[in-house]
């Protein structure tokens, strides 16, 4: 397998780049049909329809009784993952907690030159959960970036879903949740989770909000609950976009762009801009290299195949420029001075600069949140943080000689939109 090299001027490209972009419009309705089924069953028969679910989907047998993890089963997980795993997710857990307390907001309150009291409350919500991919694989990094942030926040219940066969087999993922402070876990995932959350059954109470990645169904199952919870932005495969000039390291490229694509869901899009028709040869001739020894180069090729690309640009501002457009989930700027660039960057999850700040490095002990927008969401979306677990209320306080100053331009307006009742509200009191 070779992966495309094109060039930017060229029509090949500017096809590609139009599939690129088109194919975030699509939402598979075969999907959506199967997650809305699941979700009405959820709604209606509760654990019944969720224990189905799950021993049809995942494997896994339960009853209501077993659905939980009980405490001691959380408490002691950590007991079971070696030394050196536990050490590694304390420390992850450390710089992601102190990342996200600088981002706290605080309630304010201000007297203006009229004399009224306006300000913000803020709070934590009350019940938040987490959804944390399972099956074959394992990621207790999902658990910490997801748990951590609604902690700092103040969140009192955090829930986690995630299709758990047995705590042995996912102690990590177990002990990362209790470093993170989860409170509630349970032994189920995909469509049927998510309803659970958002309806509730007999055994899970209903939640606020859902947060966290997950496959097709589980993203489609947000989209359809949302509305009922809070859900914050729905995630597709994962994205890394890599600028990068001829003096950087073509073997290390080839490894950002392999990393991201390894997911295994072949969607993933792997993509390297450069000026440098040399670097980009290197690059295709490193990934070659590189998936003779990978054990997952079947999964990378099929990304590669898919939505990869080699482009070569006429500059670093075009290849900026074209950054700006895909809006990538991670950006590296593997090129000279680095940082004279950033101001440039509109639109991306997250940034990476410099040659030793690999996109994998974000994704596991950096602090900021490895749970990003993708399809073109960092456009209009952020990572995930304290601020997607608050919620605010406004505080209007008026005297009497406030609103003699204020409340005929309110009943003006009012007026002009029509609306005589809220005109007469404000006059009644200036006429008291």
């Amino acid at each position: 397998m070779a992966v495309r090299l094109l060039k930017s001027d060229g029509a090949e490209f500017r096809h590609w780049l139009d599939s690129l972009i088109k194919r975030r419009e699509v939402v598979n309705g075969q999907v959506t049909v199967a997650a809305a089924r699941i979700i009405d069953a959820v709604r209606r028969q509760g654990d019944k329809a969720l224990i189905a679910a799950t021993r049809r989907f995942d494997g896994i047998s339960l009853e209501p009784g077993s659905l939980r993890i009980s405490e001691s089963e959380l408490a002691s997980a950590s007991k079971m993952l070696p030394k050196e795993q536990y050490k590694a997710l304390d420390l992850a857990a450390r710089r992601i907690r102190a990342f996200h307390r600088r981002v706290l907001e605080k309630s304010f309150s201000y007297r203006d030159a009229q004399g009224v009291r306006l300000g913000q409350i803020v709070r934590p919500l009350r019940r938040v959960g987490i959804y944390v991919p399972g099956g074959q694989a394992s990621y207790p990094s999902s658990v910490l970036m997801t748990a951590i942030p609604a902690k700092v926040a103040g969140v009192a219940e955090i829930v986690m879903v995630c299709p758990i066969k047995s705590p042995q087999d996912q102690c990590a993922v177990l002990a990362a949740a209790n470093l993170a402070g989860v409170t509630e876990v349970y032994r189920v995932g995909g469509a049927q989770a998510i309803a659970a959350l958002a309806f509730g059954t007999e055994t899970i109470a209903p939640v606020d909000k859902i947060v966290g990645p997950g496959n097709a169904y589980v993203q489609a199952a947000k989209r359809l609950v949302f509305g009922k919870v809070d859900v914050d932005t729905v995630a597709g495969p994962s994205e890394v976009l890599v600028v990068a000039d001829e003096k950087a390291n073509p073997r290390w490229v080839a490894a950002d762009l392999i990393a991201q694509a390894e997911h295994g869901s072949g969607d993933e899009c792997a993509v390297l801009l450069t000026p440098s028709l040399g670097l980009a040869e290197a690059v295709r001739a490193e990934l070659e290299s590189a998936l003779k020894t990978l054990p997952r180069a079947s999964q990378v090729r099929t990304a590669l195949r898919r939505n990869g690309a080699l482009v070569v640009v006429s500059s670093i501002d075009e290849a900026i420029e074209l950054a700006n457009t895909i809006a990538p989930e991670h950006l590296e700027l593997e090129v000279r001075n680095p940082s004279k660039w950033l101001s440039s960057v509109k639109t991306a999850g997250a940034i990476f600069i410099g040659d030793h700040s690999p996109a994998p490095l974000g994704d596991y002990v950096a602090g900021p949140n490895h749970v990003l927008p993708t399809g073109g969401a960092a456009r209009f979306a952020s990572p995930l943080g304290v601020y997607d677990f608050i919620k605010r209320s406004s505080i209007i306080e008026a005297s009497l000689t406030a609103l003699k100053k204020l409340g005929p331009v309110a009943a003006r307006l009012a007026r002009l939109e029509g609306l005589e009742g809220h005109a007469r509200a404000i006059e009644l009191r200036l006429s008291h």
